[in-house]
Protein backbone atom coordinates (compact mmCIF):
# COMPACT_ATOMS: atom_id res chain seq x y z
CA UNK A 1 0.00 0.00 0.00
CA UNK A 2 2.41 3.17 -1.30
CA UNK A 3 -0.54 5.61 -2.07
CA UNK A 4 -0.82 8.83 -0.29
CA UNK A 5 -3.15 7.21 2.02
CA UNK A 6 -1.17 5.20 4.10
CA UNK A 7 2.17 7.39 3.60
CA UNK A 8 0.59 10.51 4.71
CA UNK A 9 -2.60 10.24 6.94
CA UNK A 10 -2.31 9.65 10.76
CA UNK A 11 -3.82 7.24 12.59
CA UNK A 12 -6.93 8.04 14.56
CA UNK A 13 -8.87 6.23 17.05
CA UNK A 14 -12.95 5.41 15.25
CA UNK A 15 -15.43 7.88 16.50
CA UNK A 16 -12.51 10.03 18.19
CA UNK A 17 -13.91 13.49 16.15
CA UNK A 18 -16.14 13.81 19.04
CA UNK A 19 -13.39 14.76 21.37
CA UNK A 20 -10.35 15.47 19.38
CA UNK A 21 -9.78 18.10 17.42
CA UNK A 22 -7.75 17.34 13.73
CA UNK A 23 -5.50 19.11 11.66
CA UNK A 24 -6.54 19.90 8.27
CA UNK A 25 -3.79 18.25 6.72
CA UNK A 26 -4.75 15.25 8.70
CA UNK A 27 -7.72 14.54 6.88
CA UNK A 28 -7.42 12.98 3.36
CA UNK A 29 -9.58 14.70 0.64
CA UNK A 30 -10.30 14.03 -3.19
CA UNK A 31 -7.47 16.55 -4.06
CA UNK A 32 -4.79 13.98 -2.32
CA UNK A 33 -5.37 11.37 -4.86
CA UNK A 34 -2.97 9.51 -6.81
CA UNK A 35 -2.24 9.82 -10.36
CA UNK A 36 -2.69 6.24 -11.01
CA UNK A 37 -6.26 6.54 -8.68
CA UNK A 38 -7.36 9.25 -10.88
CA UNK A 39 -6.69 7.46 -14.24
CA UNK A 40 -8.85 4.23 -12.87
CA UNK A 41 -11.38 6.41 -11.74
CA UNK A 42 -11.48 7.90 -15.54
CA UNK A 43 -11.56 4.24 -16.79
CA UNK A 44 -14.42 3.00 -14.47
CA UNK A 45 -16.07 6.35 -14.99
CA UNK A 46 -15.83 6.09 -19.36
CA UNK A 47 -16.74 2.03 -19.21
CA UNK A 48 -19.93 3.67 -17.34
CA UNK A 49 -20.83 6.35 -20.06
CA UNK A 50 -19.36 4.53 -22.98
CA UNK A 51 -20.59 0.59 -22.20
CA UNK A 52 -23.05 0.67 -19.73
CA UNK A 53 -25.57 3.61 -20.37
CA UNK A 54 -25.78 2.96 -24.41
CA UNK A 55 -27.61 -0.28 -22.88
CA UNK A 56 -29.90 0.79 -20.25
CA UNK A 57 -32.54 -0.09 -21.46
CA UNK A 58 -32.04 -3.50 -22.06
CA UNK A 59 -30.88 -3.97 -18.66
CA UNK A 60 -33.51 -2.15 -17.50
CA UNK A 61 -35.74 -4.90 -18.98
CA UNK A 62 -33.71 -7.66 -17.20
CA UNK A 63 -31.97 -8.47 -19.70
CA UNK A 64 -29.17 -10.51 -17.67
CA UNK A 65 -26.91 -11.84 -20.66
CA UNK A 66 -25.57 -7.81 -21.00
CA UNK A 67 -25.69 -7.35 -17.77
CA UNK A 68 -23.40 -10.15 -17.23
CA UNK A 69 -21.51 -9.37 -20.47
CA UNK A 70 -20.38 -6.14 -19.18
CA UNK A 71 -19.49 -7.25 -15.82
CA UNK A 72 -17.35 -9.62 -17.66
CA UNK A 73 -15.79 -6.52 -19.54
CA UNK A 74 -15.60 -4.15 -16.51
CA UNK A 75 -13.21 -7.97 -15.08
CA UNK A 76 -11.29 -7.61 -18.28
CA UNK A 77 -10.72 -3.70 -17.33
CA UNK A 78 -9.09 -5.51 -13.80
CA UNK A 79 -12.38 -3.37 -12.06
CA UNK A 80 -13.67 -6.36 -10.57
CA UNK A 81 -10.11 -7.57 -9.36
CA UNK A 82 -9.25 -4.83 -7.34
CA UNK A 83 -9.70 -6.07 -3.53
CA UNK A 84 -8.77 -9.41 -4.63
CA UNK A 85 -5.20 -10.26 -3.31
CA UNK A 86 -2.91 -10.78 -6.39
CA UNK A 87 -1.66 -14.54 -5.94
CA UNK A 88 -5.57 -15.37 -6.92
CA UNK A 89 -5.39 -12.67 -10.12
CA UNK A 90 -6.29 -9.91 -8.73
CA UNK A 91 -4.60 -6.55 -8.29
CA UNK A 92 -4.76 -5.99 -4.50
CA UNK A 93 -5.18 -2.17 -4.43
CA UNK A 94 -5.99 -0.17 -1.07
CA UNK A 95 -9.76 0.78 -0.18
CA UNK A 96 -9.37 4.04 -1.45
CA UNK A 97 -8.93 2.66 -4.88
CA UNK A 98 -11.54 0.59 -4.11
CA UNK A 99 -14.11 3.14 -3.06
CA UNK A 100 -12.99 5.46 -6.26
CA UNK A 101 -14.30 2.47 -8.67
CA UNK A 102 -17.05 2.49 -7.08
CA UNK A 103 -18.08 5.54 -6.61
CA UNK A 104 -16.86 6.58 -10.75
CA UNK A 105 -18.65 3.06 -11.86
CA UNK A 106 -22.48 4.32 -10.59
CA UNK A 107 -23.82 5.98 -13.16
CA UNK A 108 -26.71 3.25 -13.54
CA UNK A 109 -28.15 2.16 -10.48
CA UNK A 110 -29.13 -1.46 -11.85
CA UNK A 111 -25.65 -2.07 -12.94
CA UNK A 112 -23.54 -0.76 -10.07
CA UNK A 113 -25.69 -2.16 -7.34
CA UNK A 114 -24.67 -5.58 -9.25
CA UNK A 115 -21.29 -4.50 -9.69
CA UNK A 116 -20.97 -3.56 -6.23
CA UNK A 117 -22.93 -7.00 -4.91
CA UNK A 118 -20.03 -8.93 -6.91
CA UNK A 119 -17.10 -6.93 -5.72
CA UNK A 120 -18.09 -6.74 -2.51
CA UNK A 121 -19.98 -8.54 -0.02
CA UNK A 122 -19.81 -11.46 -2.85
CA UNK A 123 -16.59 -11.36 -3.16
CA UNK A 124 -15.06 -10.12 0.41
CA UNK A 125 -16.05 -12.91 2.69
CA UNK A 126 -14.39 -15.23 0.76
CA UNK A 127 -10.97 -12.80 0.13
CA UNK A 128 -11.62 -12.57 4.04
CA UNK A 129 -12.38 -16.29 5.40
CA UNK A 130 -11.78 -18.46 2.88
CA UNK A 131 -9.59 -21.37 2.99
CA UNK A 132 -6.16 -21.59 0.29
CA UNK A 133 -8.30 -24.34 -1.28
CA UNK A 134 -11.45 -21.94 -1.32
CA UNK A 135 -9.38 -18.84 -1.96
CA UNK A 136 -7.68 -20.91 -5.43
CA UNK A 137 -10.88 -22.19 -6.52
CA UNK A 138 -12.97 -18.90 -6.61
CA UNK A 139 -11.12 -15.87 -6.53
CA UNK A 140 -9.60 -15.99 -9.83
CA UNK A 141 -12.88 -16.43 -11.27
CA UNK A 142 -14.54 -14.05 -9.55
CA UNK A 143 -11.92 -11.11 -10.49
CA UNK A 144 -12.21 -11.90 -13.37
CA UNK A 145 -15.84 -11.88 -13.85
CA UNK A 146 -15.88 -15.10 -15.23
CA UNK A 147 -18.35 -16.34 -12.65
CA UNK A 148 -20.65 -13.47 -10.46
CA UNK A 149 -20.86 -13.97 -6.39
CA UNK A 150 -23.82 -13.25 -4.75
CA UNK A 151 -24.45 -12.79 -0.38
CA UNK A 152 -27.33 -14.52 0.81
CA UNK A 153 -28.36 -13.33 4.60
CA UNK A 154 -31.54 -11.65 4.73
CA UNK A 155 -35.09 -13.86 4.95
CA UNK A 156 -38.58 -13.22 4.92
CA UNK A 157 -38.70 -12.83 8.71
CA UNK A 158 -35.40 -11.89 9.85
CA UNK A 159 -34.17 -8.92 7.54
CA UNK A 160 -32.32 -6.64 9.96
CA UNK A 161 -32.60 -9.12 12.70
CA UNK A 162 -30.29 -11.20 10.69
CA UNK A 163 -29.15 -13.50 13.37
CA UNK A 164 -32.47 -14.56 13.78
CA UNK A 165 -32.26 -16.47 10.64
CA UNK A 166 -34.26 -20.04 10.45
CA UNK A 167 -32.36 -21.47 7.65
CA UNK A 168 -30.71 -24.48 9.40
CA UNK A 169 -27.76 -26.78 8.66
CA UNK A 170 -27.35 -30.54 9.66
CA UNK A 171 -24.16 -32.45 9.03
CA UNK A 172 -25.37 -35.67 7.34
CA UNK A 173 -24.19 -39.09 9.04
CA UNK A 174 -21.11 -40.22 7.04
CA UNK A 175 -19.65 -36.75 7.37
CA UNK A 176 -19.53 -35.39 4.12
CA UNK A 177 -22.28 -32.73 3.88
CA UNK A 178 -24.06 -30.11 5.71
CA UNK A 179 -27.53 -30.32 4.50
CA UNK A 180 -29.03 -27.10 4.14
CA UNK A 181 -32.84 -26.21 4.45
CA UNK A 182 -34.70 -22.70 4.39
CA UNK A 183 -35.34 -19.72 2.05
CA UNK A 184 -32.87 -16.97 1.66
CA UNK A 185 -34.93 -13.01 0.32
CA UNK A 186 -34.26 -10.34 -1.71
CA UNK A 187 -30.85 -11.87 -2.86
CA UNK A 188 -29.00 -9.14 -4.83
CA UNK A 189 -27.92 -10.91 -8.24
CA UNK A 190 -29.19 -14.36 -7.32
CA UNK A 191 -30.66 -14.51 -11.51
CA UNK A 192 -27.87 -15.20 -12.78
CA UNK A 193 -24.69 -15.57 -10.01
CA UNK A 194 -22.53 -18.98 -9.67
CA UNK A 195 -21.24 -18.57 -5.94
CA UNK A 196 -23.53 -17.56 -3.04
CA UNK A 197 -22.42 -16.84 0.30
CA UNK A 198 -25.53 -18.32 2.52
CA UNK A 199 -26.02 -17.81 6.27
CA UNK A 200 -27.36 -20.95 8.03
CA UNK A 201 -27.46 -22.35 11.63
CA UNK A 202 -25.61 -25.15 12.31
CA UNK A 203 -27.62 -27.50 14.74
CA UNK A 204 -30.40 -24.32 15.04
CA UNK A 205 -27.91 -22.74 17.27
CA UNK A 206 -24.02 -22.42 15.48
CA UNK A 207 -24.60 -19.48 13.09
CA UNK A 208 -22.67 -19.95 9.92
CA UNK A 209 -21.57 -19.37 6.58
CA UNK A 210 -21.02 -21.74 3.17
CA UNK A 211 -19.93 -21.44 0.10
CA UNK A 212 -22.75 -23.22 -2.34
CA UNK A 213 -22.47 -23.02 -5.88
CA UNK A 214 -25.48 -22.79 -8.36
CA UNK A 215 -25.44 -26.42 -10.13
CA UNK A 216 -25.59 -27.80 -5.85
CA UNK A 217 -28.25 -30.24 -5.68
CA UNK A 218 -31.30 -29.32 -3.31
CA UNK A 219 -30.13 -25.61 -4.30
CA UNK A 220 -32.55 -23.77 -6.48
CA UNK A 221 -33.83 -20.19 -7.53
CA UNK A 222 -36.88 -18.57 -7.40
CA UNK A 223 -38.52 -16.00 -9.45
CA UNK A 224 -37.42 -12.56 -10.06
CA UNK A 225 -39.24 -9.72 -7.99
CA UNK A 226 -40.68 -6.99 -9.91
CA UNK A 227 -39.04 -3.89 -7.45
CA UNK A 228 -40.21 -0.21 -7.30
CA UNK A 229 -36.66 0.86 -8.61
CA UNK A 230 -33.06 -0.71 -9.49
CA UNK A 231 -35.39 -2.81 -12.06
CA UNK A 232 -32.55 -3.89 -14.15
CA UNK A 233 -30.67 -5.75 -11.06
CA UNK A 234 -31.76 -9.25 -10.23
CA UNK A 235 -33.09 -9.85 -7.29
CA UNK A 236 -34.54 -13.67 -6.43
CA UNK A 237 -35.16 -15.48 -3.03
CA UNK A 238 -32.88 -18.72 -3.03
CA UNK A 239 -34.51 -21.99 -2.19
CA UNK A 240 -32.59 -25.19 -0.11
CA UNK A 241 -34.54 -28.69 -0.18
CA UNK A 242 -31.95 -30.67 1.49
CA UNK A 243 -29.16 -28.97 -0.31
CA UNK A 244 -25.79 -30.97 0.12
CA UNK A 245 -23.14 -28.69 0.65
CA UNK A 246 -19.60 -29.76 0.83
CA UNK A 247 -17.87 -29.68 4.42
CA UNK A 248 -14.92 -28.19 2.70
CA UNK A 249 -17.66 -25.58 1.79
CA UNK A 250 -17.89 -24.29 4.89
CA UNK A 251 -16.62 -20.62 5.35
CA UNK A 252 -14.47 -19.50 8.23
CA UNK A 253 -15.21 -21.53 11.88
CA UNK A 254 -19.01 -22.86 12.63
CA UNK A 255 -20.94 -20.58 14.92
CA UNK A 256 -18.67 -17.89 13.78
CA UNK A 257 -21.04 -16.75 10.95
CA UNK A 258 -22.15 -13.49 12.40
CA UNK A 259 -18.42 -12.09 12.29
CA UNK A 260 -18.26 -12.71 8.28
CA UNK A 261 -22.04 -10.95 8.20
CA UNK A 262 -20.99 -8.01 10.28
CA UNK A 263 -17.76 -7.50 8.93
CA UNK A 264 -18.08 -7.96 5.60
CA UNK A 265 -21.07 -5.15 5.81
CA UNK A 266 -18.78 -2.59 7.05
CA UNK A 267 -17.12 -1.93 3.73
CA UNK A 268 -20.46 -2.89 2.07
CA UNK A 269 -22.06 0.27 4.20
CA UNK A 270 -18.39 1.94 2.66
CA UNK A 271 -19.04 1.20 -0.83
CA UNK A 272 -22.73 1.71 -0.73
CA UNK A 273 -21.74 5.17 0.54
CA UNK A 274 -19.17 5.42 -2.51
CA UNK A 275 -22.00 4.33 -5.23
CA UNK A 276 -24.32 6.86 -3.58
CA UNK A 277 -22.04 9.76 -4.05
CA UNK A 278 -21.60 8.93 -7.46
CA UNK A 279 -25.43 8.69 -8.28
CA UNK A 280 -25.74 11.80 -6.94
CA UNK A 281 -23.21 13.40 -9.08
CA UNK A 282 -24.65 12.00 -12.11
CA UNK A 283 -28.58 13.20 -10.96
CA UNK A 284 -26.55 16.73 -10.28
CA UNK A 285 -25.41 16.50 -14.03
CA UNK A 286 -28.83 16.01 -15.06
CA UNK A 287 -30.49 19.31 -12.94
CA UNK A 288 -28.23 21.40 -14.20
CA UNK A 289 -28.14 20.29 -17.92
CA UNK A 290 -31.73 20.66 -18.10
CA UNK A 291 -32.10 23.73 -15.92
CA UNK A 292 -30.04 25.41 -18.53
CA UNK A 293 -31.93 24.19 -21.15
CA UNK A 294 -35.39 24.83 -20.04
CA UNK A 295 -37.03 28.51 -20.74
CA UNK A 296 -39.77 29.64 -18.81
CA UNK A 297 -41.31 33.20 -19.04
CA UNK A 298 -38.65 34.05 -21.20
CA UNK A 299 -35.54 32.79 -19.53
CA UNK A 300 -33.94 29.82 -18.44
CA UNK A 301 -35.15 28.32 -14.98
CA UNK A 302 -31.43 28.29 -14.20
CA UNK A 303 -31.95 32.14 -13.55
CA UNK A 304 -34.66 31.82 -11.02
CA UNK A 305 -33.78 31.84 -7.01
CA UNK A 306 -35.55 28.48 -6.40
CA UNK A 307 -34.12 26.08 -8.98
CA UNK A 308 -30.93 27.69 -7.93
CA UNK A 309 -31.65 26.88 -4.17
CA UNK A 310 -32.12 23.15 -5.22
CA UNK A 311 -28.26 22.97 -7.35
CA UNK A 312 -27.03 24.96 -4.42
CA UNK A 313 -28.23 22.67 -2.02
CA UNK A 314 -27.04 19.58 -4.78
CA UNK A 315 -23.10 20.99 -4.65
CA UNK A 316 -23.18 21.29 -1.34
CA UNK A 317 -24.43 17.69 -0.74
CA UNK A 318 -21.95 16.42 -3.27
CA UNK A 319 -19.54 18.15 -1.51
CA UNK A 320 -19.99 17.61 1.89
CA UNK A 321 -20.12 13.51 0.20
CA UNK A 322 -16.90 13.61 -0.89
CA UNK A 323 -15.65 15.54 2.38
CA UNK A 324 -17.52 12.41 4.28
CA UNK A 325 -16.24 9.35 1.63
CA UNK A 326 -12.67 10.53 0.93
CA UNK A 327 -11.85 11.01 4.82
CA UNK A 328 -13.84 7.93 6.20
CA UNK A 329 -11.49 5.76 3.35
CA UNK A 330 -8.45 7.38 4.71
CA UNK A 331 -8.46 7.23 8.13
CA UNK A 332 -8.90 2.98 6.90
CA UNK A 333 -6.09 2.78 4.61
CA UNK A 334 -3.68 4.56 7.18
CA UNK A 335 -5.22 2.47 10.01
CA UNK A 336 -4.31 -0.95 7.20
CA UNK A 337 -0.90 0.79 6.25
CA UNK A 338 1.56 -1.53 8.04
CA UNK A 339 -0.55 -4.54 7.88
CA UNK A 340 1.65 -7.72 6.09
CA UNK A 341 -1.36 -8.87 3.77
CA UNK A 342 0.65 -12.26 3.32
CA UNK A 343 1.31 -13.14 6.88
CA UNK A 344 -0.50 -14.96 8.97
CA UNK A 345 -3.70 -14.18 9.94
CA UNK A 346 -3.84 -10.65 8.33
CA UNK A 347 -6.89 -11.22 7.25
CA UNK A 348 -8.66 -11.35 10.51
CA UNK A 349 -6.04 -7.95 11.49
CA UNK A 350 -7.89 -6.21 8.62
CA UNK A 351 -10.63 -6.37 9.49
CA UNK A 352 -10.21 -5.79 13.06
CA UNK A 353 -9.01 -2.34 11.95
CA UNK A 354 -11.56 -1.93 9.60
CA UNK A 355 -14.25 -2.40 12.55
CA UNK A 356 -12.53 0.28 14.55
CA UNK A 357 -14.39 2.45 11.95
CA UNK A 358 -17.86 1.10 11.88
CA UNK A 359 -19.35 4.25 13.52
CA UNK A 360 -17.73 6.18 10.82
CA UNK A 361 -18.95 3.42 7.88
CA UNK A 362 -22.67 3.75 9.38
CA UNK A 363 -22.97 7.62 8.80
CA UNK A 364 -21.30 7.72 5.88
CA UNK A 365 -24.17 5.04 4.68
CA UNK A 366 -27.46 6.91 6.21
CA UNK A 367 -26.00 10.48 5.26
CA UNK A 368 -25.10 9.80 1.50
CA UNK A 369 -28.61 7.77 0.69
CA UNK A 370 -30.40 10.04 2.36
CA UNK A 371 -28.31 13.03 0.57
CA UNK A 372 -29.21 10.87 -2.64
CA UNK A 373 -32.94 11.51 -2.11
CA UNK A 374 -32.71 14.84 -1.84
CA UNK A 375 -30.89 14.98 -5.01
CA UNK A 376 -33.19 12.73 -7.12
CA UNK A 377 -36.19 15.01 -5.67
CA UNK A 378 -34.45 18.18 -6.44
CA UNK A 379 -33.96 16.64 -9.99
CA UNK A 380 -37.84 15.54 -10.27
CA UNK A 381 -38.82 18.78 -8.83
CA UNK A 382 -36.19 20.28 -11.74
CA UNK A 383 -37.69 18.39 -14.43
CA UNK A 384 -41.20 19.33 -13.24
CA UNK A 385 -44.28 17.09 -15.31
CA UNK A 386 -40.70 15.75 -17.32
CA UNK A 387 -39.87 14.23 -13.92
CA UNK A 388 -42.69 11.79 -13.67
CA UNK A 389 -42.02 10.58 -17.29
CA UNK A 390 -40.39 7.14 -17.88
CA UNK A 391 -38.31 8.41 -21.20
CA UNK A 392 -36.74 11.55 -19.14
CA UNK A 393 -33.82 10.49 -16.49
CA UNK A 394 -35.44 11.69 -13.31
CA UNK A 395 -38.39 9.55 -13.07
CA UNK A 396 -35.81 6.29 -12.91
CA UNK A 397 -33.12 8.03 -10.67
CA UNK A 398 -35.65 8.66 -7.99
CA UNK A 399 -37.18 5.32 -7.83
CA UNK A 400 -33.77 3.85 -8.01
CA UNK A 401 -32.65 5.78 -4.59
CA UNK A 402 -35.07 5.29 -2.44
CA UNK A 403 -33.54 1.51 -1.93
CA UNK A 404 -30.08 2.94 -0.33
CA UNK A 405 -31.86 3.20 2.65
CA UNK A 406 -32.61 0.10 3.37
CA UNK A 407 -29.52 -1.89 1.95
CA UNK A 408 -26.75 -2.71 4.39
CA UNK A 409 -28.79 -2.78 7.31
CA UNK A 410 -31.76 0.12 7.02
CA UNK A 411 -30.66 3.99 8.40
CA UNK A 412 -33.09 3.14 11.60
CA UNK A 413 -30.51 -0.09 11.94
CA UNK A 414 -27.01 2.10 11.26
CA UNK A 415 -28.46 4.48 13.13
CA UNK A 416 -28.77 2.15 16.19
CA UNK A 417 -25.85 1.12 15.77
CA UNK A 418 -24.24 4.46 15.46
CA UNK A 419 -25.13 5.97 18.94
CA UNK A 420 -24.74 2.31 20.31
CA UNK A 421 -21.26 1.73 19.16
CA UNK A 422 -20.57 5.22 20.71
CA UNK A 423 -22.06 4.70 24.33
CA UNK A 424 -20.36 0.94 24.33
CA UNK A 425 -16.98 2.12 23.85
CA UNK A 426 -17.44 5.26 26.18
CA UNK A 427 -18.52 2.49 28.92
CA UNK A 428 -15.65 0.59 28.47
CA UNK A 429 -12.93 3.60 28.42
CA UNK A 430 -12.05 3.14 24.46
CA UNK A 431 -13.32 6.83 24.17
CA UNK A 432 -13.55 9.05 26.85
CA UNK A 433 -17.05 10.58 26.03
CA UNK A 434 -18.03 9.64 29.43
CA UNK A 435 -14.95 12.87 30.60
CA UNK A 436 -15.99 15.36 27.38
CA UNK A 437 -19.31 14.47 29.03
CA UNK A 438 -18.33 15.28 32.28
CA UNK A 439 -16.46 18.42 31.47
CA UNK A 440 -19.02 20.00 29.21
CA UNK A 441 -21.17 19.67 32.80
CA UNK A 442 -18.70 20.98 34.54
CA UNK A 443 -18.53 24.05 32.00
CA UNK A 444 -21.88 25.01 31.88
CA UNK A 445 -22.91 24.94 35.49
CA UNK A 446 -20.33 27.48 35.94
CA UNK A 447 -18.89 30.82 34.29
CA UNK A 448 -16.18 29.89 31.67
CA UNK A 449 -13.83 32.08 30.47
CA UNK A 450 -14.55 33.32 27.19
CA UNK A 451 -13.29 31.27 24.30
CA UNK A 452 -10.51 32.58 21.62
CA UNK A 453 -12.37 33.72 18.62
CA UNK A 454 -11.48 31.48 15.85
CA UNK A 455 -9.77 33.37 12.42
CA UNK A 456 -10.02 33.01 8.66
CA UNK A 457 -13.00 33.01 6.69
CA UNK A 458 -14.57 29.91 8.22
CA UNK A 459 -14.43 31.27 11.97
CA UNK A 460 -17.85 31.24 12.61
CA UNK A 461 -18.49 27.91 11.09
CA UNK A 462 -15.26 26.42 13.53
CA UNK A 463 -17.49 27.93 16.37
CA UNK A 464 -20.47 26.18 14.90
CA UNK A 465 -18.97 22.87 15.17
CA UNK A 466 -17.76 23.48 18.49
CA UNK A 467 -21.10 23.95 19.43
CA UNK A 468 -22.47 21.56 17.78
CA UNK A 469 -19.60 18.76 19.66
CA UNK A 470 -20.96 20.10 23.06
CA UNK A 471 -25.05 20.06 21.99
CA UNK A 472 -23.91 16.02 21.60
CA UNK A 473 -22.02 15.27 24.40
CA UNK A 474 -24.87 17.57 26.22
CA UNK A 475 -27.60 15.28 24.65
CA UNK A 476 -26.04 12.32 25.06
CA UNK A 477 -25.28 13.18 28.56
CA UNK A 478 -28.87 13.86 29.90
CA UNK A 479 -29.87 10.71 28.15
CA UNK A 480 -27.20 8.46 29.48
CA UNK A 481 -27.86 9.82 32.77
CA UNK A 482 -32.00 9.64 32.31
CA UNK A 483 -31.91 5.75 31.00
CA UNK A 484 -28.60 4.33 31.99
CA UNK A 485 -28.55 0.74 30.59
CA UNK A 486 -31.93 0.98 29.05
CA UNK A 487 -31.11 3.83 27.18
CA UNK A 488 -30.78 1.05 24.28
CA UNK A 489 -34.58 0.87 24.64
CA UNK A 490 -35.13 3.90 23.64
CA UNK A 491 -35.27 3.80 20.05
CA UNK A 492 -35.89 7.54 19.44
CA UNK A 493 -33.34 9.13 21.59
CA UNK A 494 -31.06 6.97 19.82
CA UNK A 495 -32.10 8.45 16.76
CA UNK A 496 -31.48 12.15 17.35
CA UNK A 497 -28.31 11.46 19.21
CA UNK A 498 -27.48 9.55 15.75
CA UNK A 499 -28.35 12.83 13.98
CA UNK A 500 -26.48 15.18 16.17
CA UNK A 501 -23.29 13.13 15.52
CA UNK A 502 -23.93 12.19 11.88
CA UNK A 503 -23.58 15.97 11.23
CA UNK A 504 -21.28 17.00 13.46
CA UNK A 505 -18.66 14.12 11.56
CA UNK A 506 -20.24 15.85 8.46
CA UNK A 507 -19.94 19.55 9.19
CA UNK A 508 -16.10 18.95 10.52
CA UNK A 509 -15.38 17.21 7.45
CA UNK A 510 -15.99 20.00 5.10
CA UNK A 511 -14.47 22.07 7.47
CA UNK A 512 -11.06 20.58 7.54
CA UNK A 513 -11.13 20.13 3.33
CA UNK A 514 -12.13 23.77 2.93
CA UNK A 515 -9.40 24.60 5.56
CA UNK A 516 -7.13 22.52 3.58
CA UNK A 517 -7.71 23.91 0.13
CA UNK A 518 -7.30 27.36 1.62
CA UNK A 519 -3.52 26.22 3.22
CA UNK A 520 -2.65 24.96 -0.20
CA UNK A 521 -3.86 27.90 -1.92
CA UNK A 522 -6.04 25.64 -4.33
CA UNK A 523 -8.01 27.63 -6.66
CA UNK A 524 -11.12 25.37 -5.52
CA UNK A 525 -11.04 27.13 -1.90
CA UNK A 526 -13.44 29.49 -2.74
CA UNK A 527 -15.97 27.19 -3.33
CA UNK A 528 -15.30 24.74 -0.80
CA UNK A 529 -15.49 27.70 1.88
CA UNK A 530 -19.08 28.89 0.04
CA UNK A 531 -20.33 25.36 0.14
CA UNK A 532 -18.81 24.69 3.79
CA UNK A 533 -20.98 27.81 5.33
CA UNK A 534 -23.63 26.36 3.55
CA UNK A 535 -23.68 23.04 4.79
CA UNK A 536 -22.54 24.09 8.23
CA UNK A 537 -25.86 26.51 8.64
CA UNK A 538 -28.05 23.32 7.86
CA UNK A 539 -26.54 21.34 9.57
CA UNK A 540 -26.26 23.36 12.72
CA UNK A 541 -29.97 23.22 12.71
CA UNK A 542 -30.17 19.50 13.23
CA UNK A 543 -28.40 19.19 16.17
CA UNK A 544 -29.71 21.81 17.88
CA UNK A 545 -33.82 20.47 16.74
CA UNK A 546 -32.17 17.06 17.79
CA UNK A 547 -30.96 17.80 20.53
CA UNK A 548 -33.81 19.62 21.75
CA UNK A 549 -36.10 16.60 21.16
CA UNK A 550 -33.71 14.72 23.44
CA UNK A 551 -33.76 17.00 26.05
CA UNK A 552 -37.47 17.13 26.18
CA UNK A 553 -38.28 13.51 25.71
CA UNK A 554 -35.21 13.13 29.34
CA UNK A 555 -36.39 15.87 31.64
CA UNK A 556 -39.45 17.73 33.30
CA UNK A 557 -40.20 20.47 35.48
CA UNK A 558 -37.36 22.61 36.71
CA UNK A 559 -34.64 20.09 35.41
CA UNK A 560 -36.47 20.60 32.28
CA UNK A 561 -36.12 24.48 32.46
CA UNK A 562 -32.68 24.23 33.48
CA UNK A 563 -31.42 22.08 31.02
CA UNK A 564 -33.11 23.62 28.19
CA UNK A 565 -31.50 26.96 29.51
CA UNK A 566 -27.77 25.28 29.01
CA UNK A 567 -28.89 24.36 25.25
CA UNK A 568 -30.14 27.88 24.12
CA UNK A 569 -26.39 29.05 25.39
CA UNK A 570 -24.69 26.08 23.85
CA UNK A 571 -26.91 27.24 20.57
CA UNK A 572 -26.35 30.53 20.34
CA UNK A 573 -24.76 31.71 16.94
CA UNK A 574 -25.13 34.10 14.14
CA UNK A 575 -27.49 32.95 11.20
CA UNK A 576 -25.86 32.73 8.43
CA UNK A 577 -26.83 34.27 4.90
CA UNK A 578 -27.56 31.29 2.42
CA UNK A 579 -29.86 33.04 0.40
CA UNK A 580 -26.62 34.69 -0.84
CA UNK A 581 -24.38 31.57 -0.74
CA UNK A 582 -27.08 29.61 -2.13
CA UNK A 583 -26.72 32.08 -5.24
CA UNK A 584 -22.83 32.09 -5.23
CA UNK A 585 -22.85 28.13 -5.14
CA UNK A 586 -25.62 27.79 -8.31
CA UNK A 587 -23.69 30.62 -10.16
CA UNK A 588 -20.69 28.02 -10.36
CA UNK A 589 -22.15 25.56 -11.27
CA UNK A 590 -24.30 26.60 -13.50
CA UNK A 591 -21.35 28.54 -15.71
CA UNK A 592 -19.45 25.52 -15.92
CA UNK A 593 -22.33 23.16 -16.39
CA UNK A 594 -21.39 20.24 -13.61
CA UNK A 595 -20.21 20.06 -9.98
CA UNK A 596 -17.24 22.03 -10.30
CA UNK A 597 -15.19 21.22 -7.11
Amino acid sequence: MDTMTSLTMKRVKGGSFLTEERDPQDVFTPEDLTEEQRQIAKTASEFAINEVLPFTEEIEEKNFEISKGLLRKAGELGLMAVDVPEPYGGLEMDKMTSAVVAESISKLASFSTAFSAHVGIGTLPIIWYGTEEQKQKYLPKLATGEWIAAYALSEATSGSDALNCRTSAVLSADGKHYVLNGEKMWITNSGFADVFTVFAKIDGEKFSAFIIERDTMGFSIGPEEHKLGIRGSSTCPLILNDCLVPVENLLGEAGKGHHIAFNVLNIGRLKLGAACLGGGRHSMLDSIRYAKERKAFGKSIAEFGLIQEKLAESAAGVYAGECLLYRTVGMIDAALADVDARAPGASREIQKRIEEYAVECSILKVWTSEMLDMLTDHLVQIFAGYGYVEEYPAERAYRDARINRIFEGTNEINRLIITGWLMKRAMSGQLPLLAAIKQLMDEVMSFPAPAEDAEGALAAERKMLAQAKKLTLFAAGAASQKYMQALVDQQEVMGAIADCVIEVYAMESCILRAEKLTANDDRGADGAVAMTRYYAAKAMQVVELSSRKVIATVAEGDMLRTQVAILRKLAKYDPTDTIALGREIAGRVIEAGCYTL
